[in-house]
């Protein structure tokens, strides 16, 4: 029997991070978001026809802002700010902090979040789902050749991707490069002869300029540059911890074994990406 949401569950929630959006519209609670940012409408696109307040995200939001949405329930993750969130408990709103590193922890998060707002089977399920994917996906590469696979979040500085990224990684049957979620330099990356290379940046979408960064760097005689196994992965696909990770991990599995997997939606190939704006340019 389903969880029964009592008067003690949130109605009216403010969510400061994407994840927190697309964990509560997977388990058919988005109609408890009141208000939420405007990158949550890149991964939960149904917020776009509701009448929600935009607000900043969980480290540029502004209490009176948030409390502008009359919540009873404040989701963010680290980083944030620490006077918001004195603000937003002074007035006696309940808050959730998220700090995911591992996918062990992304479950935990859907099993929180679905608990209270009394759907905590469905966020069983959810959960079940996504563990189910995963394995599928490594059995499939399980005795496929293993590929030296270097993913960065950010291009300047560069940073390599999230410890639960490294983990979709090892699953698609490639070897994570490097330290998860720290800076690294271009040189040791030269130096560890990647044989796919991707770019996921935060709020880039899909727009890296792959080709520029790529002879920036000088990392035209890599064995990915060689092979062209050179990508962007939109970036809420595998910056979002949460259920849509999988789909990011189908576009991981893509780029590392294109002969079994098919092309992914929100995978670009270097030949594929447009040129991005300045702002994103490797100078």
């Amino acid at each position: 029997m389903e969880d029964m949401p009592g008067s003690h569950s949130p109605h009216r929630i403010a969510c400061l991070q994407p994840s927190a959006t697309v964990i509560l519209a997977s388990v058919g609670e988005l109609d408890r978001v009141v208000a939420c940012t405007k990158y949550c409408g890149e991964v939960v696109p149904e917020v776009r026809q509701r009448e929600l307040l935009i607000i900043a995200d969980s480290w540029t939001s502004k209490a009176h802002e948030i409390l502008a949405a009359a919540p009873d329930l404040v989701i963010a993750a680290v980083p944030y700010q620490p006077e918001s969130v004195e603000e937003i408990l002074k007035a006696g709103i309940r808050f959730l902090g998220l700090a995911p590193r591992t996918l062990a922890d992304i479950y935990t998060d859907i099993a929180v979040i679905s608990a209270i707002v009394g759907a905590g089977e469905r966020g069983a399920s959810v959960i079940a789902d996504m563990q189910i994917a995963i394995e599928d996906v490594r059995r499939r590469t399980s005795d496929l050749p293993r590929k030296r696979v270097f993913c960065e979040e950010w291009g300047k500085p560069l940073i390599t991707s999230q410890p639960w990224v490294r983990e979709l990684v090892t699953a698609a049957g490639g070897d994570f490069m490097g330290d998860p979620g720290k800076q690294i330099a271009s040189d040791a990356v030269v130096a560890g002869d990647p044989e796919v290379i991707i770019a996921a940046w935060c709020g880039a979408g899909s727009r890296v300029p792959l080709s520029k960064i790529i002879r920036n760097r000088e990392w035209t005689k890599t064995a990915a540059a060689q092979t062209g196994q050179i990508y962007c992965i939109s970036d809420e696909l595998l910056n979002t911890p949460a259920p849509t990770l999988i789909q990011g991990l189908h576009a991981l599995a893509a780029a590392l074994h294109p002969e079994v997997f098919v092309s992914a939606p929100g995978l670009l190939s270097i030949t594929e990406v447009t040129p991005a704006p300045d702002v994103f340019s490797q100078k």
